[in-house]
């Protein structure tokens, strides 16, 4: 197999500029993961201003800005130039310093890490679902690039994790 070939071959349906409507499936695929997408930058904007470790917070910053906003921006103007209504997105969180919150009303650094990370797995496994039930083409490599900027960025977030001892692994399995 020939990956150039594939690729080829997936997008000879656009080369006559005729594109099928987006079925109901693809639909409700990309809507899901606009709104994913739009929670989950939320959660890190509000992490944002509790996290305590410079790097982390870094990290923060740098998937809300690099790999969540883009996505929401492209998801949200290719369902607009397809037709499908949207709803208002919900506005940023300011930023501030909210780390005097007691330590029972907010997520510790590891948590924040943690969910981070769980996010990014859970991204990457609805853009492979997104990916392998899309019809088009197009929305299929859309999926790709999302899940392959998660991957990315989550290879870099591991190393901080395991260099702050903040990895959650599973016990070794010893029969």
């Amino acid at each position: 197999m020939n990956i150039l070939e594939v690729l080829s071959d997936a997008m000879k349906p656009f080369l006559d500029g005729e594109k099928p409507p987006l079925n109901v499936g693809e639909v409700m695929n990309l809507w899901f993961y606009l709104t994913a997408t739009e929670q989950t930058m939320c959660g890190e904007q509000v992490s944002y201003n509790i996290v305590q470790d410079p790097e982390l917070k870094e990290k923060l910053q740098e998937v809300i800005n690099d790999v969540h906003r883009p996505i929401f921006n492209e998801l949200r103007e290719f369902l607009q130039a397809e037709g499908v209504p949207l709803t208002e997105p919900t506005s940023d969180k300011p930023i501030g310093d909210f780390r005097n919150i007691p330590e029972g009303a907010r997520l510790s650094d590891e948590e924040i890490a943690s969910l981070l990370s769980f996010n990014l797995v859970l991204g990457m496994n609805y853009a492979c679902r997104g990916m392998t039930e899309a019809v088009r083409p197009d929305v299929a490599a859309m999926f790709v690039k999302f899940q392959m900027k998660k991957l990315t960025f989550a290879i870099t977030l591991k190393d901080l994790l395991v260099r702050r001892g903040w990895l959650k692994a599973p016990p070794y399995y010893q029969s």
